[in-house]
């Protein structure tokens, strides 16, 4: 009974943290490390439980995300598909003390890329360090990256888009959860057919994260923004440390 409640708790903050600011994965993966499910598949039960929220973001941004040229558009999921595929299959050849290696790192930098996305934005657009607009290179290793572990996947591709010179936001947010979308869609496949994923943690969840999604867009109008991020970073930062202990212990 207490796992199933820590997972329907993790479950909608995370449908709440997504539909506010992101970063639900923050809670959903180490509740599932801490309920004693190993790194690599509470990474793939993770990445199954938050997966519809995505496309309800995508289907919200309908008339941002047609403004877009179809056919780039085509081959950056095209791109994504490929990207997800192939860092799926590294998670499923990774074992669980290398993944366990990695994760601390990936939560850390994360975190950062999320405390610090309007700065990072800002610097990315003024500098004119930019790459060409819908490079297929830059979305694979992005979506490479997502496909392998899901935290922080939609700062990387705002980061991404920001390189291309987008500036249009909304545009940048319907495409980040259109592609955010293909690439979970391809790995949870992988990881579905290769039977590493607890469904009964990520039904659970999943469900929550749902509810927590409706909550969500009641709260953001009533919450500041700011509060909501302060608190993803904060369990960030608490995630991240706690990983990196277990690390060196």
């Amino acid at each position: 009974m207490s796992e199933i409640l820590l997972f329907i708790l993790a479950g909608f903050g995370a449908g709440v943290m997504n539909a506010v600011a992101g970063g639900g994965t923050f809670l959903t993966f180490p509740a599932l490390v801490f309920a004693g499910i190993p790194p690599v598949s509470a990474n793939a039960t993770s990445a199954v439980a938050v997966f519809p929220g995505y496309l309800s973001a995508a289907l919200g941004f309908g008339p941002e995300i047609k403004t877009l040229p179809r056919r780039n558009l085509i081959w950056a999921v095209v791109a994504g598909l490929a990207g997800g595929l192939v860092g799926g299959l590294l998670l499923l050849v990774s074992s669980n003390d290398l993944f366990s290696m990695i994760v601390p790192f990936l939560l850390f930098v994360a975190t950062l890329a999320f405390a610090f996305q309007k700065q990072i934005s800002a610097f990315l657009t003024t500098s004119g360090w930019q790459l060409t607009p819908w490079g297929l290179p830059g979305i694979f290793t992005v979506s490479l990256y997502g496909g392998y572990f899901n935290g922080g996947l939609g700062i990387v591709l705002l980061a991404l888009f920001a390189l291309w010179g987008m500036g249009n936001l909304n545009a940048m947010n319907g495409l980040k959860n259109a592609l955010s979308f293909v690439i979970s869609a391809i790995s949870v496949a992988t990881f579905a057919i290769a039977g590493i994923v607890s469904w009964p943690a990520a039904l659970i969840m999943g469900a929550s994260a749902i509810a927590g999604g409706f909550a969500g867009a009641r709260i953001a109008k009533i919450l500041p923004v700011a509060l909501m991020r302060a608190v993803i970073i904060l369990v960030g930062l608490t995630m991240s440390a706690v990983f990196f202990a277990c690390l060196f212990t």
